[in-house]
């Protein structure tokens, strides 16, 4: 440890009294480190905002959708009964009946047609449904008199922006007239977006919703996802002969990673300028053995080992370029967190990522390794200088 530490120090002191000549060098590898850090702290930035985002639309990973399609319209009864098996036997505890219909809502300036989607609560989990205010279904919600409804900013802005606290209703005339209770709001997935609500589907039998579209739902681990399609697609199979039936996975991740083709082409340019960067520096690492020759020969001359005097000559790259490595990952840091590259590479989260270590320590790992590979040629012309060619130079 002593003799680490006094080579450690003697590269510092090294690097001190050669500042000048090898600062342009370490700029190109603490610029290049940042680049590198940074491509692949935005590119995992924009990973986790399309992943939200996709899990918003598609479900979480991994979500299957079940389906039984035939000559005619399965029994609605047994279906549930075979989805309800299906759960009990696969131990699935979060699923979700998807269904979709248009429902009049009376806002003050009349009657409104309703994108209306017709949900159980594990849809909320599912499809990680952000609240901009109030909260999603909850288990008692079922057994309410007047339907919950969950509706999006415009549905909550066309009906006159009810106090939640104090008056969040809504009146569903119709066959079947009703008053709904908003209990939640969800912001607009894109602008001009017209109204929408989510309703359970106990509510949606009270006020005589029908869906016009329908699916089912159930959220697995990604390790099982694959088996587990096989196996409620061989189920529902047996059950429903004659029909079509499939498990298939609704989830982004299914189709592989979108921007892992493109993160791999900037980050080799990245690495492109970092190697640059290496050969400036191993260039001034052999500039500066050469004008320490005489050094080295005297050294040699008391007792300094080979492996000494490699390691010594060495840490000077390895030691500058680490601090380069430093200072590029603090400059990438600042760079992705800052409040309005997040706000432009991720707009769909609400709640931004830590910057992440991996990359962090990719950045920091190859300014090291940068500085091992250019180091080590002029360590080993270092070794390879005779004393008493040294003494004389």
């Amino acid at each position: 440890m002593t003799g680490f530490m006094s080579t450690m120090v003697e590269a510092w002191q090294e690097l001190r009294i050669n500042k000048v000549r090898i600062l342009l060098a370490l700029l190109g590898v603490a610029l290049s480190v940042a680049a590198l850090t940074s491509v692949v702290g935005i590119g995992s930035l924009v990973r986790e905002g399309i992943k939200v985002q996709s899990e918003r639309n598609g479900g979480r990973v991994a979500t299957l959708a079940l389906s039984v399609n035939g000559p005619s319209s399965p029994d609605p009864a047994k279906l549930e009964k075979v989805y309800e098996g299906i759960q009990q036997r696969f131990g699935i505890t979060t699923s979700t009946h998807v269904g979709r219909t248009q429902a009049g809502f009376q806002f003050p300036r009349g009657v409104t047609n309703v994108d209306v989607t017709i949900v159980d609560i594990g849809y909320g989990i599912i499809h990680r449904v952000p609240l901009t205010q109030g909260t999603w279904f909850a288990v008692d919600d079922d057994q309410r008199l007047a339907p919950a409804v969950v509706v999006s900013e415009a549905f909550y802005n066309q009906a006159g922006m009810p106090n939640l606290t104090t008056s969040p209703t809504v009146t569903i005339p119709g066959d079947h007239p009703a008053t709904a209770v908003i209990i939640g709001i969800v912001p607009d997935a894109y602008p001009q977006q017209p109204p929408a609500a989510f309703i359970l589907t106990a509510g949606a039998a009270m006020t005589g919703m029908e869906s016009q579209m329908s699916e089912f739902k159930v959220w697995v681990g990604e390790d099982q996802a694959d088996s587990l399609a096989a196996a409620i697609s061989a189920d529902l199979q047996g059950q429903f002969p004659g029909y079509y039936a499939q498990a298939s996975r609704m989830d982004f991740a299914a189709y592989g990673d979108p921007l892992g083709p493109a993160q791999w082409i900037v980050g080799g340019v990245a690495g492109l300028v970092l190697l640059l960067g290496a050969v400036g520096m191993l260039n001034i690492s052999m500039v500066t053995v050469r004008y320490r020759v005489r050094e080295i020969g005297i050294r040699r001359s008391f007792g300094a080992t080979s492996g000494r005097i490699f390691f010594g000559v060495m840490m000077e790259s390895v030691v500058a370029t680490a601090v380069a490595g430093l200072v590029g990952v603090m400059l990438a840091v600042a760079v992705v967190k800052n409040p309005w590259i997040e706000s432009k590479v991720a707009p769909g989260l609400t709640e931004y990522p830590s910057f992440p270590v991996d990359a962090a320590l990719l950045g920091f790992g190859a300014a090291v390794l940068v500085g091992a590979l250019a180091g080590a040629i002029p360590a080993l012309v270092a070794v390879r200088v005779k004393v008493i060619d040294a003494i004389r130079f």
